[in-house]
């Protein structure tokens, strides 16, 4: 102790405890509050009964010493914030040329234990930017792992402790298993157990005591908690497997077994296994049961989770059953009883642009509001069948894109009556059916299609009309199918410009096969005999003079799909057609050209004669 401290001790201004504590903070020495956090002393006077501290946060920082000794807790030089402060460059060095040694000196500054969160603060971001450090840590942590000093805990907010001698990570593993008192613990670790694997020297007589507890416990729980007891099964399934000279009871439950003793709850059952162990646990559905496992595994499409859905429909494929999968699916689209995860694996990019395909079509719309309808009250619903409906902007289309008009309409009609969308989103679906077929904006403004004008058309024009609605029946649209599953065959179908191309033309098809069908149905046959001569009308032959050109024209005005502009002949829909019909011999009117509106006067009436075939 200081003179000065003494006589301050001496004089009762400080109590000899405060006294042993200011004298450890002498200027130059590091310390932490509380408050402030960590600092450096930088002068201490006892004239005015004051210590001066350099706070990270505060500097110049003044305290009466009392106050200084009680409150600040002084910290050695070899302290990581002492060297962070000294000399950060080094500390980053030390830290990467040797993690190990870095962080027992680390623990040894907290007393022999840290948590990764405290960690994270000491060397964010001034020994490493984030980025970084995440790249450290997980190396750090598994040379610690190895070296055996570190008990790592796998709980995220538990803490490091150091250890006094090394333990082996094996050995580590077998004490976590044998002093563990919940499934869940001891699935955890054998998951470990088998992660190390490679650490026991003598798996025997390490590891055939852990087999022999997993199959005793697994035993006592089968019936109250099987989805723990099919994972410790697993477990010493892979121990099994990878130890070598580890065996298992032949009279120990398998996995097969406990899947035909839950065959009624295999729906509820398998939902509740981890992803990374569903895979396995469903592997094993044809040992179960050889003659049915294809219902079933279709079964768990149709009604499960996300998980099981994607896993079980792998499962099929793998085992060629992928045709009993297409058309349980289909079955179950059109009698609305699949769920809305099985949609959201259907309806997703890979699985509607390849396998499945041909099975996305309107009633997969159907079936999706009445999914949506069926979940919406709910309290866990998932939203993701929502989300992707809302948030992929071709799905809507390419499940229209070979429906009839009565289908599209339909289609807008379920749309607009749904109540499981916002009026924002429902307009978005609605704005995109719309822009690709424009005639169903009746349905959204109320009018009707009643109100469509007949269209007059040739009897020529007419059969050929027929002709090439054949020909997109019968020849292009199945030639395009076959062109889709061909190119489907060529691979990743993101790369895959055959495909992409082959699905375009197919919107095109549908597009103009929707097209064709309202025309045909609007379409009205005529020989265009006895039109009326005394105003211009359908089947009559007009001649027009311009009047300041003093030009005449001849135009012979027939039906909506008959025109022929180099021989003269329109259709009653063309501009100039609907300026002059109904007009009469010598009306002067302007009618549009290709130089603007002109003024013209009508100068003959004739009625138009079909020209005699030739022989």
């Amino acid at each position: 102790m200081t003179s000065e401290i003494q006589k301050a001790v001496e004089a009762g201004k400080l109590t000899p405890a405060q006294g042993a504590a200011l004298d450890k903070l002498q200027p130059g020495t590091y310390a932490l509050h509380k408050s402030w956090g960590f600092g450096q002393i930088d002068s201490v006077d006892f004239l005015v009964n004051q210590m001066t501290i350099h706070f990270q946060s505060k500097r110049g920082h003044s305290m009466q010493l009392s106050y200084a000794a009680d409150s600040l807790l002084a910290i050695s030089p070899d302290h990581i914030l002492a060297q962070k402060a000294a000399d950060i460059q080094g500390v980053r060095s030390r830290a990467k040329d040797n993690p190990v040694v870095f962080m027992q000196r680390l623990l040894g500054n907290y007393s022999g234990k840290i948590t990764p969160e405290q960690v994270t603060q000491v060397l964010v971001p001034d020994v490493f930017p984030d980025a970084e450090f995440k790249r450290w840590w997980e190396n750090a942590k598994k040379l610690m792992k190895k070296d055996g000093h570190f008990a790592i805990p796998s709980k995220k907010n538990e803490a490091i402790l150091l250890r006094a001698a090394p333990v082996s990570r094996s050995d580590e593993h077998l004490v976590s298993f044998t002093e563990a008192r919940q499934l869940k613990d001891q699935i955890s670790a054998l998951d470990r157990i088998i992660k190390d694997i490679e650490e026991f020297t003598d798996p025997v007589a390490q590891l055939q005591p852990i087999v022999l507890a997993a199959e005793d416990a697994a035993r006592k729980n089968a019936k109250l908690n099987t989805n723990e007891t099919l994972q410790l099964i697993l477990a010493r399934d892979e121990i099994v497997e990878r130890a070598q000279g580890t065996v298992k009871n032949a009279e120990a439950p398998t996995v097969a077994t406990i899947l035909r003793e839950e065959e009624r709850q295999l729906r509820t059952l398998l939902p509740e296994v981890p992803a990374a162990k569903l895979k396995r646990i469903l592997a094993d559905l044809p040992i179960a049961f050889p003659e049915a496992w294809a219902p079933k595994a279709l079964d768990l499409v149709i009604t499960g989770n996300a998980r099981v859905v994607g896993e079980s429909a792998r499962l099929l494929q793998e085992g060629n059953k992928t045709e009993e999968l297409r058309t349980g699916l289909d079955r179950a689209i059109r009698d609305h009883s699949i769920s809305s995860a099985a949609l959201t694996w259907l309806c997703d990019k890979r699985e509607r642009k390849g396998e499945f395909a041909e099975l996305i079509h309107p009633r997969v719309l159907s079936a999706i509001l009445a999914a949506l309808e069926r979940d919406q009250f709910l309290e866990s619903r998932d939203r993701k069948l929502h989300d992707l409906l809302i948030n992929d902007k071709e799905l809507i289309i390419d499940m229209v894109a070979l429906a009839s008009p009565e289908e599209l309409r339909e289609v807008m009609r379920k749309l607009l009556l749904s109540p499981v969308f916002e009026e924002l989103n429902k307009r978005s679906l609605l704005g995109r059916l719309v822009r690709t077929y424009p005639e169903l904006q009746a349905l959204i403004t109320g009018e009707t299609t009643e109100k469509q004008e007949a269209l007059i058309v040739s009897w020529t024009s007419l059969e050929r009309r027929k002709a090439e609605y054949e020909e997109l029946i019968n020849k292009k649209i199945p030639q395009n199918i076959q062109e889709i599953s061909i190119a489907r065959d060529y691979g990743d179908l993101r790369e895959n410009f055959e495909f992409k191309a082959a699905k375009e033309m197919q919107r095109v098809l549908s597009r103009r096969k929707a097209e064709t069908e309202r025309d045909l149905s609007l379409a009205r046959g005529t020989d265009f005999a006895n039109p009326d001569t005394t105003q211009v009308s359908i089947g009559t032959v007009v001649t027009l003079r311009e009047v300041e050109s003093d030009t005449s024209n001849i135009y012979t005005i027939l039906g909506a799909w008959d025109s022929e502009p180099e021989n003269g002949i329109i259709s009653y829909q063309a501009a100039i057609a609907k300026a002059i019909l109904s007009h009469k011999v010598g009306e002067q009117l302007q009618v549009p050209t290709e130089h603007g509106d002109r003024l013209a006067e009508i100068m003959k009436i004739e009625a138009w004669r079909q020209p005699e075939a030739k022989e």
